[in-house]
């Protein structure tokens, strides 16, 4: 599905060139659920936003679904992102003015999918995590774990080939972490959905087939 190769990103800094990813090479096949692990600041964020094409780099180059990403104009990257890839931000990014249905049905909206799709989809994912009881409240009325779910749902919606995680149980309780791991689960198994989530939880981190170990962002263990 994926391969990227001799990926490096840095900043420009008073002292010289502070690095973010040092040379990275990794193929992800399509259905794969792969974890992201390693201390905070080894660049397991940075290299998801790359993967997601919310972040450029500075080397080496990026083939996504037979597309030439690191060739590509920004318009065709951001085409990629919307039409197959669904992201879980760790800060939600929740439209504050939108309600719960509102935020969810977004993505679907971008999609041209008609009214009644887009209800029946919002209505079944909405039970789906057991939120139907927020759908008409606003992003500031949730609590941390509520906007959590939120983000999943909205992620969800449009069935992305590729789902890209960035610490989706952290703001969460125990018993809606487990539920979470167990969506995934059924998502890459059942649907063939290819997942890579960043993760802190060992726990977390063992749902995937495969881990891959980042540090001082280079890949030490996959």
């Amino acid at each position: 599905m994926l391969k990227i190769n001799h990926i490096t990103k840095w900043v420009n800094s008073g002292a010289g060139r502070i690095f973010l990813l040092r040379d990275i090479n990794m193929s992800i096949a399509k259905g794969e659920f792969v974890s992201i692990m390693g201390p905070s600041g080894s660049g397991k964020s940075t290299l998801l936003n790359v993967l997601g094409m919310l972040d450029g780099f500075d080397e080496g180059e990026y083939e996504f679904m037979g597309h030439q990403v690191h060739a590509l104009k920004e318009s065709h990257r951001s085409d990629l992102h919307r039409n197959y890839i669904g992201f879980i931000f760790q800060a939600y990014h929740l439209i504050d003015e939108l309600t719960v249905a509102e935020n969810i049905e977004a993505p679907l909206l971008y999609h041209g999918f008609k009214q009644s799709e887009r209800k029946a989809a919002v209505a079944d994912i909405l039970d789906r995590f057991n939120i139907v009881g927020k759908k008409d409240l606003f992003p500031t009325q949730l609590s941390g774990g509520q906007q959590q779910l939120v983000g999943i749902a909205r992620a969800l919606i449009i069935k992305p080939k590729l789902l890209l995680a960035d610490e989706p149980t952290g703001n969460l309780n125990s018993k809606q972490g487990e539920e979470i791991m167990r969506v995934f689960t059924t998502l890459n198994k059942e649907e063939g959905m290819t997942i890579i989530q960043v993760t802190h939880s060992e726990k977390n981190a063992a749902y995937g087939d495969r881990i891959i170990e980042l540090l001082d962002g280079r890949i030490v263990n996959d």
